[in-house]
């Protein structure tokens, strides 16, 4: 009975294919292949063929013929299901207004578990993309909407649909996604922002990124604000729960392409200062995790490069100066000045000795963080500083010992680095790169602030940051390179803060405890901006595929917790 069946399925092709212009005439054959999806899986294999292939010559059947192949795509036997679904763009070629419907039916089939089937889906939504940019998209959407308002939500189908535009539409480039495309993906990205997770986020913006918005400085103020709205809101701030911080490290991250001479930080400068280094103590890093502390601040220095006029600079700045204090080491109180001239110079060694052993532990990276941050703020306030005399006297003296320790590390790791081979590329070989370039910045810095008055002037670039243009590479870093090529300078000229007896002590002291310091070794590793996994969001899937009323094949639940969604 079968093989009559098939028999008569490829007698109704034939019938259809050499009807021409009269193939309306044949409606009992088409319908006699929409019936056999029903038969068995030889017959439906040819039938997604048969009812793709003839689907625009029977306008009228178009309902039930689309019927009939979704079908298919639910097939138990996912080679049906494949055939079926590779078949879907050619009815959309010539019927543009069966799109999004499409569209919004191989979103649904994204939940899939196979992977091969997976790719035939994707290559289906890629070839009526190219067909019908906006009416694709439309039904793209409209599934991503649709698995967060229904009661039961489809998580999996909302990632893999926001990861699928995330990926494929910058692939397919401005010659596909045209500017009423490119108008449906902005507006409907910024709803998706209103509920949004970590990795959505991530997603979301890289498309927005991509989309005009992210080339005129007008889109990247409007990209800044929707980063703003989403991540600094202070009733929100909650800094004793890694996941408000890792938000705040996240938005961060994604909005700092953004700024530019065009483009001020303002927003942002203000939140860290006002709430985020206000309240800095609570900030707890997870156990075995990174530290977030260190990337806030980086994030924070990075920033305030691109600030504007700031109302209340003053205010910030105190913040600010607090911050760096907390970071800056206490310089020793020599009460023995007067005798000490008077000692052996057994006794001075030993004294040496004890002061090496007891030198303290400097956080370098985020001295030169704070730092930098400070003196990007004070650039737009350059009396600031020094509005209160004995701040700025006590910020010298620690600045003094700072440079003093940081000296020392400055000549050894020069000494390791030029020794090497010009392409080793040691991890070890780069640290010291960068801890040269950090303790570097510092003196650079900390020569600013010993100026009279205080002059904001040094550019100076991060340690951590990408070689930003080829005038970059050029240009000297630190001033302490110039004396490096001074002849006959042997070695840093200390920053002093008293002129008088004292100087010759604190050179001696400088060398005696550069020699024993421990190698400053940079934090390795990148900060994971993502939340943890235990709280991602609820993946199960719904009741079957979808489709509204006629899902027929349940797709297996991968059991995942649940969890509110917006966390965002």
């Amino acid at each position: 009975m079968s093989s009559d069946n098939i028999d008569k399925l490829y007698q109704n092709y034939g019938i259809l294919a050499e009807a021409k212009d009269d193939i309306s005439k044949h409606e009992k054959e088409y319908l006699e292949i929409l019936a056999a999806v029903k038969g068995s899986d030889k017959e439906k294999r040819l039938a997604s063929q048969f009812i793709a292939k003839f689907f625009n010559s029977f306008p009228n059947l178009a309902e039930q013929a689309i019927e009939a192949q979704f079908d298919l795509c639910e097939d138990d036997d996912v080679a049906i299901r494949k055939q079926a679904i590779k078949e879907l763009p050619v009815m959309c070629k010539t019927n543009k207004e069966h799109t999004q419907r499409i569209a919004d039916i191989l979103a649904q089939l994204l939940q899939s578990d196979d992977t091969t089937e997976i790719n035939v889906v994707t290559n289906s939504l890629l070839t009526i993309l190219k067909i019908d940019p906006k009416g694709a998209l439309a039904g793209l959407f409209s599934q991503i909407h649709q698995s967060t308002d229904n009661e039961v939500t489809n998580e999996i189908v909302r990632e893999r649909c926001i990861k699928f535009l995330a990926t494929k539409v910058k692939q397919l480039g401005r010659e596909v996604i045209n500017k009423e495309a490119e108008d449906l993906i902005i507006a409907e990205c910024k709803k998706i922002l209103e509920d949004v997770v970590a990795e959505e986020f991530e997603h979301i913006m890289e498309i927005l990124t991509w989309s005009r918005l992210g080339k005129l400085p007008a889109g990247k103020k409007e990209l800044v604000q929707l980063v703003a709205a989403l991540a600094l809101t202070p009733d929100d701030w909650h800094p004793e729960d890694p996941e408000y911080v890792d938000r705040i490290i996240q938005c961060s991250q994604h909005a700092l392409p953004l700024f530019s001479s065009q483009v001020d930080s303002n927003h942002f400068v203000n939140f860290f200062c006002e709430h985020i280094l206000k309240r800095w103590s609570e900030i707890s890093t997870p156990e075995g995790g990174s530290d977030c502390k260190l990337e806030l601040l980086k994030i924070f220095a990075e920033i305030t490069e691109y600030c504007g006029e700031l109302e209340n600079a003053q205010e910030k700045i105190n913040t600010v100066y607090d911050l760096l204090m907390n970071y800056l080491p206490e310089a020793p109180v020599d009460n023995e000045e007067d005798s000490g001239e008077k000692k052996e110079d057994a006794e001075e060694k030993t004294e040496e000795s004890k002061s090496r052993s007891t030198a303290p532990s400097l956080q370098f990276s985020h001295v030169e963080c704070a730092l930098f941050a400070l003196h990007s703020l004070c650039r737009k306030a350059p009396d600031a500083l020094s509005a209160d005399t004995a701040r700025l006297k006590a910020l010298r003296l620690r600045l003094q010992y700072t440079a003093r320790l940081t000296q020392g590390y400055i000549k050894k790791l020069k000494e390791v680095t030029q020794s090497k081979k010009a392409d080793d590329n040691s991890e070890e070989n780069k640290l010291k790169i960068v801890a040269l370039k950090t303790t570097s910045n510092i003196n650079t810095l900390i020569r600013d602030i010993f100026r009279t008055p205080p002059s904001f002037k040094s550019k100076v670039q991060l340690s951590f940051e990408s070689k930003k243009s080829e005038k970059d590479d050029k240009e000297p870093v630190s001033s302490d390179e110039k004396e490096k090529q001074s002849p006959g300078q042997k070695r840093h000229r200390p920053i002093t803060f008293d002129n008088g007896d004292k100087k010759e002590a604190s050179e001696k002291r400088s060398r005696s405890g550069d020699r024993n310091l421990k190698m400053y070794t940079p934090p390795s590793g990148k900060y994971s901006s993502r939340l943890n996994s235990n709280n991602g969001r609820f993946s199960e899937s719904s009741s079957g595929r979808g489709r509204g009323g006629y899902g027929r094949r349940n797709f297996r639940y991968s059991g995942a917790p649940y969890r509110r969604r917006n966390n965002y």
